[in-house]
């Protein structure tokens, strides 16, 4: 193992895939009728992930609207009060457990391309452990909500009833830690059928006990967080089920003492995925934050809410080639394919770039009329009216820049990235977007327009890094790393 020849060997083998690369590259540059063929193949393996995660992602939307209808035929103060606590609080914690789970997608996918399936469960409960004790040390913020949102501004009665009911939302927040593992080591293996399922089971048993707890028995607020509770619980059960009754055969073999190995090293990697996306889930956030300070806000607020909607829900579909990316260019590395990698990074960018000109188009052409689901004051019209350029061009960038993100979770380039978006979002778009909209007056135009400029560098300067990528490179980086971790005992 230790001679030159054999590490000669090994590297090889490992930038010829076992021939692979070098037949992949033969088969993209041999002919019109072998791209179309390369391009399908890796177009129908990219939406076998990206179409159940799809619906997983607008079917877990769907609960949280479900859940604020429901609020607000409590009343104004108690949709409020959901929607503080939503956003604020578990909003928060959500975002960065997300973005630490997604460490198994880079580890888990380049395990699953090298065929170590066995640590694949092994990586899977480490994840638990280590999301399991970030989600401890956040329940402070759970149990202080009041006080934290009386810090951020917001109204003494509002605060403390949206205090109240993140108390009871802590078996939610306890739920990611074991959730979210859960569907980024299906997502891998290319199960994301089954994620699916169980996230529309839960959908309607969402539906069902809200209508029971809220309307039936009036328990308020509190039913409508044991139903959030349940139906997330619910899900994450379901699928672990799925996993220990024989639907991963190859890479589940149980609970292991193994998982309590080299757990300093997975915490470093789970904390800067969750860094790298939580920057970017608070990103526009902040945008609405920003404009609630304005002037004469009210207006601008109800518009911004508008487009930010409208933006959510056609997110759900960058956000899923975000997951598909990220799991196919790990699966390629992690088989020492990195002339794959690269061109499933193409097919993806393409794919998704298309249907982000497909709704910046009818954004355009319907400027003036797709508010209406919303509104009909005239005045709120107008406002979205003009700031729909803006949304149209979030919604072309957003075609982009989460599939490069994708790449970089599945090449392991969270850290980096972490300091890509500080920079780029935190240094440039939100000052930009204060000095457009303060110095110059330009209100919520100038904010969301600088802003957007922030996430414009980013974008440039992953694109950058990605067309510079030497992959050949990466798949060696990616056959070192498994190596590393699955030595750690």
């Amino acid at each position: 193992m230790g001679d030159g020849r054999g590490d000669e060997e090994c590297r090889v083998a490992l930038l010829n895939g076992g021939g692979a690369a070098k037949e992949d590259w033969q088969v993209v540059s041999g002919g019109d009728g072998k791209l179309r063929r390369r391009v399908w193949e890796e177009s129908r393996k990219l939406w076998v992930i990206v179409a159940p995660a799809i619906f997983s992602r607008v079917v877990t939307y769907s609960m949280n609207v479900i859940t604020q209808a429901f609020a607000g035929h409590l009343g104004d103060l108690e949709l409020a009060a959901i929607s503080i606590a939503n956003t604020v609080v578990v909003g928060f914690n959500f975002g960065l457990m997300l973005g630490m789970a997604s460490a198994l997608e880079t580890l888990c996918g380049q395990a699953f391309g090298a065929k170590k399936y066995h640590m694949m469960g092994v990586y899977m409960q480490r994840s638990w452990i280590v999301l399991l004790a970030c989600a401890v040390l956040l329940l402070p913020m759970y149990i202080y909500a009041e006080d934290v949102l009386l810090l951020t501004g917001q109204p003494p009665e509002l605060s403390a009833m949206a205090g109240r009911v993140s108390v009871w939302f802590i078996p939610l927040h306890l739920s990611f830690a074991f959730l979210f593992p859960l569907q980024r080591f299906l997502q891998c293996q290319m199960k994301n059928f089954a994620s699916a399922a169980a996230s529309g089971v839960a959908l309607c048993v969402h539906v069902a006990i809200s209508w029971l707890l809220v309307s039936r028995f009036r328990f308020g607020l509190v039913g409508i967080a044991l139903t959030l509770n349940f139906s997330w619980w619910a899900t994450a059960a379901m699928l672990f089920a799925y996993v220990a009754c024989g639907g991963c055969p190859e890479t589940w073999n149980g609970l292991s003492l193994e998982a309590f190995a080299g757990l300093w090293e997975f915490v470093k990697l789970s904390a800067a995925s969750g860094v790298m996306l939580c920057l970017e889930n608070w990103y526009y956030r902040i945008l609405i934050l920003l404009t609630g300070n304005l002037k004469n806000a009210a207006i601008a607020v109800d518009a911004l809410s508008i487009c930010m909607t409208i933006n959510a829900w056609e997110l759900m579909i960058p956000l899923a080639f975000f997951a598909g990316t990220g799991v196919r260019v790990a699966n390629e590395l992690g088989a020492g394919n990195g002339k794959g990698a690269r061109f499933a990074t193409i097919v993806s960018s393409v794919t998704s770039l298309v249907i982000g000109l497909f709704f910046w188009v009818l954004i355009v052409g319907l400027h003036d009329k797709f508010a209406l689901i919303f509104t009909s004051s005239g005045v709120v019209l107008d406002a979205v009216d003009n700031l729909s350029v803006l949304l149209a061009f979030t919604i072309l960038l957003n075609s982009i820049q989460p599939v490069l993100s994708g790449v970089a979770v599945g090449s392991g380039w969270q850290s980096m990235v972490a300091y890509v978006n500080i920079g780029t979002y935190y240094l440039i778009g939100i000052p930009m977007g204060i000095l457009l909209g303060w110095l110059f007056k330009l209100g919520v135009l100038g904010i969301w327009a600088g802003m957007i400029g922030g996430t414009a560098v980013q974008t440039l300067i992953l694109a950058i890094i990605t067309i510079r990528c030497d992959w050949d490179k990466e798949a060696m980086i990616a056959s070192t790393r498994m190596d590393k971790w699955s030595q750690v005992r």
